[in-house]
């Protein structure tokens, strides 16, 4: 691979995305031997103070990205797997999924406060449904303010008084060096968390290079892409997008793949899960269409239960 030009890897510009970016591109640098270069790509996502469930979802920081992906301006983009669309982009693949970080969201509280220790009608800020509808769930007297901003600015409301608490990513908080910030954690099996929470997904352009082809091999790893595409196929099964109020958990376990999806009501006090799992075997090609299967036999479970009549899923307005 010598005499290669340097691998240019997308990313935004906010500093969770530049800390998550800059592991890739460290893993990448040795994977390969060849320089790496950061190429910083603004999105509507980033510039607008408008709710993102208004804007369509969190998809609107991934579209900048991938236009330059297809444009050449960089070979590889880095995104939060959470946060990209279910929908394929003709002409773009998901090369690699590094090793899943924490998946749990925690709480970020004044006074090192828990949920359960949150005076009556504290304000406590996310902009996801899916949160909001959890914290009704575990809180319903809870003051729930939609907010926007990177991650220093949500924590800033907490520290000078404006909110009592923001619940986040532990991931995200992780990567950022910041989890001492964290006030409390909350566990999937109570709280599932949003598909490929946790997880990084490096895009690239179907047609790479051979030298690109072998560094996203050593750093894809399996279990965690057969727990997320499941995840992932279980919202698509679902027709939502990546801001519904849907929570899923997929574990690889003993040769088992693992499933369980949640979709909520906007109160919080309705919900409907369903659980499947499935022996991974097979050949490798056989096993890659699996976690899709399992998502689609929950994705239906849930459907067949109503669970468009508590959210907009299912083709639901």
């Amino acid at each position: 691979m010598s005499g290669a030009g340097p691998i240019r890897i997308g990313t935004r510009a906010s500093a969770l995305a530049l800390a998550q970016t800059g592991v890739v591109a460290e893993a990448v640098a040795k994977a390969s031997g060849l320089e790496v270069e950061l190429v910083q790509i603004a999105s509507e996502g980033d510039h607008s103070t408008a709710s993102l469930a208004s804007l369509g979802g969190t998809g609107v920081f991934a579209s900048a990205l991938r236009d330059a992906l297809m444009a050449d301006s960089c070979d590889l983009l880095v995104h939060s797997l959470k946060d990209l669309p279910t929908d394929p982009v003709p002409g773009l693949v998901i090369g690699a999924i590094p090793k899943r970080a924490d998946a749990r969201d925690v709480l970020c509280a004044r006074d090192g406060l828990s949920l359960e220790a949150l005076p009556a009608r504290a304000r406590v800020g996310t902009g996801s449904p899916r949160r909001v509808a959890q914290l009704r769930s575990h809180r319903p007297d809870l003051e729930i303010l939609d907010i926007r901003g990177n991650v220093d600015t949500r924590l800033g409301r907490v520290s000078s008084g404006d909110l009592d608490a923001v619940v986040l990513a532990a991931a995200g908080l992780g990567r950022l060096g910041r989890l001492d910030s964290a006030t409390g954690y909350f566990e999937l099996n109570d709280w599932p968390t949003a598909p490929g929470q946790g997880a990084l997904a490096l895009e690239t352009r179907e047609q790479h290079s051979a030298e690109l082809a072998a560094v996203l091999l050593t750093l894809d790893h399996s279990s965690t892409r057969l727990a997320v595409l499941a995840e992932r196929a279980a919202l698509a099964g679902l027709e939502a997008g990546c801001s519904a109020p849907v929570g899923a958990t997929a574990v690889v376990d003993g040769g088992m793949l693992f499933l369980s999806a949640t979709v909520y009501a906007e109160d919080g006090i309705r919900f409907l899960t369903a659980s499947h799992a499935l022996v991974i075997e097979g050949s490798a090609a056989e096993r890659a269409i699996q976690p899709s299967e399992l998502g689609k036999r929950v994705a239906d479970d849930l459907l067949a239960q109503g669970a468009a009549d508590l959210a907009a899923v299912g083709g639901a307005a």
